[in-house]
């Protein structure tokens, strides 16, 4: 999630007392109102123009939305997107039950913002489709997944760190995908911080070297477009074979 993520279903079989997140999006069980309706507000209509521009012009999103179609799980954005409110610590989150990615419209305000929520939720969703994720009774799962939006989104840049008054040398990316992928767990689970940090760190290794479907991990839109350019080369290529 961003801040968060992987916003869960109603419902799920997990302590009674642990909502999976779901305090967190609180527009997800109201009936949804007419699009007529919706598009009144000032919010939900500059959501929805946002997201369309980081659908239409982001390289980030575009490949992750590519490698999905050729996974056999293509995204609509009718279907799988939706602005709602939420509260005011998230930005987004990607509801497995309904495999929908859910846009914060009340704390997202600029397209560089959208389009980072969009890339980070849209690795959940990519996870979703090509692993066997248990987001909601195994935290080893939820922390891989977090660690490789962290990593792959862009949310970790240097300009992002500076922007959060965060500085460091050596090792800082790593850190600060740690981090991220920790605050995301607690934000979404009822957990201890120790067992945050826990599954983390088992898996970090493995999660933060998986860099698919990039190939590399994109510090810039810059890197962003020679990798989807890779993506789209080496898709020809195998077509070839």
């Amino acid at each position: 999630m961003e801040q968060g993520e992987a916003a869960p279903p109603p419902g799920g079989s997990e302590e009674e007392e642990d909502d999976l997140g779901y305090r967190l999006f609180p527009d997800r069980n109201k009936k949804q109102q007419s699009f007529l309706v919706r598009s009144l507000f000032t919010f939900h209509n500059k959501c929805q123009l946002m997201l369309r521009m980081t659908l239409n012009t982001n390289p980030y999103a575009q490949l992750l939305l590519e490698a999905m179609k050729q996974s056999g799980c293509t995204v609509f954005n009718d279907r799988h997107f939706s602005c709602e409110n939420c509260d005011g610590c998230v930005s987004g989150g990607f509801d497995s039950a309904t495999s929908q990615i859910v846009l914060c419209q009340n704390n997202i305000r600029q397209q560089s913002h959208m389009n980072r929520v969009v890339t980070h939720e849209l690795i959940h969703a990519f996870d979703h489709c090509r692993a066997h994720v248990d987001w909601f009774k195994n935290v080893k799962h939820l922390a891989c997944s977090e660690i490789r939006a962290a990593n792959l989104s862009g949310d970790c840049t240097l300009m992002n760190e500076i922007a959060r008054f965060k500085f460091g040398l050596k090792g800082h990316h790593q850190t600060c995908v740690r981090d991220r992928a920790i605050r995301s767990i607690l934000a979404v689970r009822k957990v201890s911080k120790e067992t945050a940090e826990k599954a983390v760190d088992e898996v970090f290794d493995a999660c933060f070297n998986d860099l698919e479907p990039f190939g590399r991990i994109p510090h810039s839109k810059t890197d962003a477009k020679r990798a989807y350019r890779d993506f789209q080369n080496r898709d020809r290529y195998n077509a070839n074979l």
